[in-house]
């Protein structure tokens, strides 16, 4: 209960720093998205690589890559929540909308805003607990259970990172359905609208 306080606690200090600089936070998180999202997606193409060579080896010259299963494996959590946050700021999420879509604006903006904020503060918990386990990982040393027994806190630190950017993604969204005329949709929820504005400056 404790660590949840420390968390609810984390979440206003960090809330309130990102309120101050709002436009300022969106541009930074967007840029950081992106670039997340651009590794994400060349990882994608080295593992489909290193798995058809994989194939190949195992198959063809029978001589089989060590270890080829467990860094594959360790490839996935990076993949997934270095693009995260992205697929968050341009709400492509998989998503029941049915009921929602059908309510009045108003009421169905106050539901999006309860979900975001209520997002925020799971995204965070699950950062903190994963951050614990991925230091925990780095602090014993860990490594996959088979040669050539590659480090698994690279991988693990991967989920707090992507959970944490996630959060703040929600917070400037929830500021906008909140305020919208003074949290702009163009100033922190869509990078592609940010990174114009700055290519125009």
């Amino acid at each position: 209960m404790q660590e949840l306080l420390y968390v609810l606690g984390a979440d206003l200090v960090v809330g309130i720093l990102v309120t101050i600089a709002a436009a300022k936070s969106g541009f930074v998180l967007a840029k950081v998205e992106r670039g997340l999202t651009i590794g994400s997606t060349i990882l994608i193409l080295v593992t489909m690589a290193f798995v058809s060579s994989e194939v190949f080896m195992r198959y063809i010259m029978n001589a089989p890559i060590p270890g080829h299963l467990e860094l594959s494996s360790l490839f996935v959590p990076v993949m997934v929540f270095g693009a995260i946050s992205y697929t968050q700021s341009q709400d492509a999420h998989v998503g029941m909308t049915l009921l929602i879509d059908n309510l009045p604006p108003k009421i169905k903006n106050r539901i999006e805003i309860v979900s975001l904020l209520l997002t925020v503060f799971t995204c965070s918990i699950l950062a903190y607990f994963s951050f614990k386990f991925a230091y925990g990982e780095w602090e014993i040393d860990n490594v996959t259970e088979t040669p050539p027994y590659f480090l698994t806190w690279p991988s693990a630190i991967a989920i707090p990172i992507g959970y944490g950017l996630v959060s703040i993604r929600c917070w400037l969204q929830a500021l906008h359905r909140i305020a919208p005329d003074y949290y702009a949709q163009e100033d922190i929820v869509h990078d592609v609208d940010l990174l114009a504005e700055s290519a125009a400056e």
